[in-house]
């Protein structure tokens, strides 16, 4: 890439057809300056408090790699602004000034005299924008910076340093966060709201649940976020070990960030907020949103499957991340038989089938000790499992509920027992604490599944507890 004085000699002495280098840029607070980047960010178009429309984006080149300086661009309408179709592609921009802000320099994009256009980045094979401003004027020398920047492309990584961007092992409720994953599905979820599905690899905390057991008749805890649960078939696309986080957009958020993303991409999100809905995480696009430049060698994403390959390649890989240190609360019957999740048991290749897992019983119906035998003394209890891949009903019944509670105990005893099993907080005399919230511990279990009718095994396929005894 050349230097800005380099492009002075060849441009001449006229300012209006000088580029300058983010670096000296930043020297020229309230002066009209001509620059040319590489967009590494851009968030939402949105409204002004007045009659315009505004987006931010974030460029760097040559001379100021990191952190780049921002640029608001005004217009007035959404139409006018520029249509970033993904971060890396190259922006170029004429007579913007220089400002500064909380103590940041920013370029600032006045509508009645400022131009850009829109070139794509180090993947383009031509030099014609795809978007360009009412005022823009091309000039004789326009290929060769671009060409310049692109070449320039090829070895950048964008040093954002690893703290930056949390694991979803990380997430906390209530906060913004940056993230970078993978997108494996997108998908329509009511009229006009979508969801997207993120993945790194790791496991979401568990999250603490609430006291109220009763709610199950009224309120079920659901066991997933989308009204509707996704079919066999596209689960099975999905990955069995690690969390997978859904997304939903803020009002109107979807129709600026759907076009950009894409199913088995890796992006990078900027402020995220985290969110706790029937006690499982959702993430939520905002205004406030943004997103980062990604190329498929990109740092962060190599870190991640690095990461992932190694949790795959271990004995206990499959075992959830927060269940360590390990505590026996069950034991089970197949030692030899090596852990699954529960989206291994979701989308297993055969409708009947044995497994072991690790999980929390977050529900119970019935949830009263006295109730978990019906009138003729037989155990039936739905159970609602969860590990970090998935949730699942699964049945514990007659002689299976027999070996789970070590026979026919008191009620005082089965409450006990199954208070445990729920993480119901109890004080040092065994009474329930009310208004704590519950923090299941980490069970093994085996299961198996079954269907009710050869006709539509899959659509029958239920779950059962067996071979598993609670201490």
């Amino acid at each position: 890439m050349e230097t800005e004085r380099e492009r002075k000699k060849e441009m001449g002495d006229s300012d209006d057809y000088k580029f300058l280098q983010i670096r000296d840029a930043i020297a020229a607070i309230n002066q009209k300056v001509n620059l040319i980047g590489v967009i590494i960010e851009f968030g939402v178009p949105k409204k002004t408090k007045g009659t315009d429309c505004i987006c931010t984006l974030k460029i760097v080149d040559e001379s100021h790699p990191k952190p780049g300086i921002s640029v608001n661009i005004f217009a007035e309408s959404m139409e006018k602004l520029p249509h970033v179709v993904s971060a890396g592609g190259i922006i170029q921009l004429s007579h913007v000034v220089m400002k500064t802000h909380c103590g940041e320099v920013n370029a600032v994009f006045n509508k009645r005299f400022s131009s850009f256009a829109l070139y794509e980045g180090k993947d383009g094979i031509d030099f014609l924008p795809f978007q360009v401003s009412s005022k823009f004027c091309p000039r004789d020398l326009d290929k060769k910076f671009i060409e310049g920047l692109r070449k320039w492309l090829v070895d950048f990584q964008l040093d954002e340093g690893l703290s930056n961007f949390l694991f979803l092992r990380e997430i906390n409720e209530g906060h913004h966060i940056n993230l970078a994953c993978k997108i494996v599905h997108i998908c329509e979820v009511a009229k006009d709201e979508w969801m997207a599905f993120l993945w790194d690899g790791t496991d979401a905390p568990p999250i603490s649940l609430p006291t109220k057991l009763e709610d199950e008749l009224s309120n079920l805890l659901p066991l997933q976020l989308e009204p509707v649960p996704l079919p066999r078939d596209l689960l099975c696309t999905f990955p069995a070990v690690g969390t997978i986080l859904r997304v939903i957009f803020d009002r109107g958020m979807q129709n600026q960030f759907l076009h950009l993303l894409h199913s088995g991409k890796w992006v990078k999100f900027v402020n995220v907020l985290c969110e706790v809905q029937s006690g499982l995480w959702l993430g939520m696009l905002t205004s406030f949103t943004k997103l980062r430049y990604t190329p498929n060698d990109d740092h962060l994403i190599s870190v991640r499957q690095r990461l992932y390959n190694e949790r795959l390649s271990s004995e206990r890989g499959c075992i959830p991340y927060w269940c360590f240190p390990w505590s026996r609360v069950t034991e089970v019957d197949y030692d030899h038989v090596p852990f699954v999740t529960l989206m291994d048991v979701l989308t297993y290749s055969e409708v009947t089938a044995k497994f072991k897992c690790v999980a929390r019983v977050v529900a119970a119906l019935p949830w009263q000790a006295e109730d978990l035998r019906s009138p003729f003394g037989t155990y039936r209890i739905r159970l609602t499992l969860e590990d970090p891949t998935a949730r699942l009903h699964a049945l514990l019944y007659r002689e299976d509920g027999e070996k789970f509670f070590d026979g026919y105990p008191s009620v005082d005893v089965l409450k006990r027992k199954l208070n445990k099993l729920l993480g119901l907080a109890v004080s040092d005399d065994g009474k329930e604490i009310q208004n704590a919230p519950r923090s299941p511990p980490w069970a093994q279990f085996c299961l198996k599944s079954y269907y009710h009718s050869k006709n539509e095994a899959w659509g029958s396929r239920q779950y059962r507890i067996f071979g598993t005894k609670l201490e």
